[in-house]
């Protein structure tokens, strides 16, 4: 359970700070077939017997050349591309996996994580993930943050959006390779967009986004956790499904207070 709560924390800093940027910059099916992307990667990196987080890696980053190639050199759009993709991926990895003795079992931990069974070598492979995504976030805040609200403007200004959108994806791609071991490939993805969309009900700057969605991403395992253990759900889903619900709880509660603080029409009759 204690690296359990570890793994966990380090994959809310991992998915915070790169979902803020999905979340902002509508990347939301992106980052979603993204997460199912890396599949084959870690099914060959299971059968061959070397580290998933190197499969895992390489497989996003395949996929993310894939769809740009797809979108740029086809009259397809770019949804259609990823969206081809996220299926094709998905099935390639099923297909791989089956080839393992233990189908179901490596399947149930790659689809939907296994919390319990991180490992200290897991944790300093989130760690390494987590501080690259840390430092990459500094560095290329100003470039990320013109791309994000309009990308001609950051082309003027040189910030090379072409670069910038290449180095987010690997972002992306290194903060689900930091977190598929703890809630699943297919659970990934309510790291990586329910905190910060949280976030984004509460506060308005970037920065402020970031922090707030690392404060709710860690409520999310702290409670996953706990219900898990006193009432033996899956763990990865119930701390994803907790991520999920924070997001309808602020939602209701500010619509709640703007009805309460609107004023009422007075209606005069003669």
């Amino acid at each position: 359970m204690q690296r359990a709560l570890l793994g966990g924390l380090i994959a809310v800093v991992a998915t915070s700070l790169v979902g803020t940027w999905v979340v902002l910059r509508g990347l939301a099916f992106l980052g979603d077939a993204l997460a199912h992307g890396v599949i084959p990667g870690i099914a060959v990196a299971v059968l061959w017997g070397f580290s998933p987080i190197i499969g895992a890696f390489v497989a996003a980053i395949a996929m993310s050349g894939l769809v740009s190639v797809v979108s740029n050199r086809t009259v397809v759009r770019e949804d259609t591309a990823i969206g081809l993709l996220f299926v094709g991926m998905l099935s390639l990895g099923i297909v791989i996996v089956s080839q393992a003795q233990s189908f179901s079992t490596e399947v149930t931990a790659l689809l939907f994580g296994d919390v319990l069974g991180i490992t200290s070598g897991d944790i300093q492979n989130q760690l390494i993930a987590t501080v690259i995504v840390v430092i990459l976030t500094v560095v290329l805040y100003r470039p990320f943050l013109a791309l994000t609200f309009n990308r001609v403007k950051a082309q003027t200004l040189g910030m090379h959006p072409g670069p910038a959108q290449a180095a987010l994806l690997a972002m992306l791609a290194l903060s689900i390779v930091a977190s598929f071991q703890a809630i699943g490939t297919l659970l990934v993805f309510g790291l990586l967009v329910g905190p910060p969309a949280t976030a984004s009900l509460l506060v308005r700057r970037v920065p402020a986004i970031m922090v707030t969605s690392i404060l709710l991403g860690s409520l999310s395992v702290f409670a996953g956790l706990l219900v898990s253990f006193h009432y033996a759900t899956a763990g990865g889903a119930t701390i994803a499904g907790f991520s999920v619900l924070q997001f309808f709880v602020v939602l209701s509660v500010r619509e709640l207070l703007m009805a309460t603080r609107r004023p009422s029409r007075v209606v005069l009759t003669q």
